[in-house]
């Protein structure tokens, strides 16, 4: 069996929602298609889901499906994808899929090849070879990374606001539909982060775990005193609180803190980490399975392994392929803590796909189905890509 034809398609799905809905800060510029926070240096946002989606076939007629990571610049990771990725894997074995992602990942070095779109198109060629695989052997792709730890996966549901009464309500709302654990998103001022997590505290009681993720929006000193009030609420963990440029910074943060500090989704390679972990610039770990590949998702949750650090798999903007790769790669990580998920999200990320996995009760289960398990209407994924 060889791989015949790649191809990746920029799309973008309209949220049902207004974009402003949730939003975590209260001063925003308008780009259009994409909104901004005034406040802070932190990333530019799509109003829509933006995703790169990779289709693999082989001469055998089996196709393999996965996500570039894209929540802005759909279209220059799949143009990665087709010019530069696609050469070095035509006509290769999808069996062969670690030496793929490295055979092309040195190919670009001295081109700034180590992070980025480059490795975020890397991640969806990736997934859509161990997709392949899957179907070829009729296993979960659990089963070629190694086996599998657990058969069912644990995930948090995140959602954001600045209302603390509000808050409270929709994580009552989450916590009806069975999830035991929730993410904040905030980036208000700390006293005011202390008032929303007390006010959902109060409503949901002592037993549900909370997390706080301030999107990179903290010097060292202003994370810790926002650590040090939410230990108070028994906060599980304080997310990215500085800039993914600052380590060091993290590390201080993590040291003066009892709850923990989980950060890095941005970190996309084991050799990135291995910074992160030698400095203990993190006490859970967040890669990102859009941005790594299973390959690489692999090898990073090894690493952690050694440094005995949990992981707890990033989603973010992921789509319902990289959410599908990530919750196979939880699957079968020893010190695997919770996944990320968004509860009223995975329907438009879904939106292309006629069966995926959903979560019971808190928990996505491992069942039977090859590969990734999920299955792509292509006349629907047509409607969805731009030009």
């Amino acid at each position: 069996m060889r791989i015949h034809k790649v191809q990746a398609f920029p799309i973008r799905i309209k949220r049902e929602t207004g974009w402003l809905a949730g939003q975590e800060s209260r001063d925003i510029t308008d780009y259009g298609d994409y909104f901004i926070d005034n406040a802070f240096f932190t990333s530019i946002y799509p109003k829509h889901h933006e995703t790169a989606v990779v289709r693999i076939e082989t001469d055998s007629g089996i196709v393999g499906w996965g996500e570039s990571f894209a929540p802005v610049g759909d279209r220059a990771t799949a143009q990665i994808v087709e010019d530069l990725v696609a050469p070095i894997v035509l006509r290769q074995d999808p069996f062969d899929a670690e030496f793929l992602w490295y055979r092309a990942y040195s190919a670009m070095r001295e081109r700034g090849h180590a992070t980025g779109f480059y490795v975020d198109a890397l991640s969806g060629v990736d997934q859509a070879l161990y997709d392949i695989i899957g179907k070829a052997i009729d296993k979960p792709a659990a089963k070629v990374l190694g086996g599998v730890c657990r058969s069912k996966v644990r995930v948090y549901a995140g959602f954001g606001g600045t209302d603390p009464d509000d808050m409270a309500r929709r994580a009552k709302e989450l916590i009806g539909f069975g999830y035991t654990a929730l993410k904040l998103h905030l980036r208000v001022s700390n006293a005011e982060i202390e008032e929303i997590v007390k006010a959902v505290r109060g409503t949901i009681g002592p037993y549900v775990e909370i997390m706080v993720d301030v999107h990179t929006t903290r010097d060292v000193s202003e994370a810790i005193s926002l650590g040090r009030r939410l230990e108070a609420w028994n906060v599980r963990w304080l997310e990215s609180p500085t800039g993914p440029e600052d380590i060091d910074g993290q590390a201080e943060i993590a040291r003066a803190l009892d709850m923990q500090v989980a950060s890095a989704e941005w970190v996309r390679t084991a050799y990135e980490w291995r910074w992160w972990l030698e400095k203990r610039g993190v006490d859970c770990a967040m890669p990102d399975i859009g941005r790594t590949g299973l390959t690489e998702g692999r090898r990073i949750a090894h690493l952690c392994d050694v440094y005995n650090v949990p992981v707890a798999p990033h989603v973010g903007a992921g789509g319902i392929l990289a959410i599908a790769a990530g919750i196979q790669l939880s699957a079968t990580i020893p010190k695997f803590q919770i996944l990320e998920h968004g509860h009223h999200a995975l329907a438009v990320k879904a939106a292309f796909a006629s069966e995926y996995p959903q979560p019971v009760d808190g928990h996505f289960i491992l069942d039977d189905k090859p590969g990734l398990g999920v299955t792509v209407d292509e006349n629907k994924l047509a409607e969805m890509v731009i030009s």
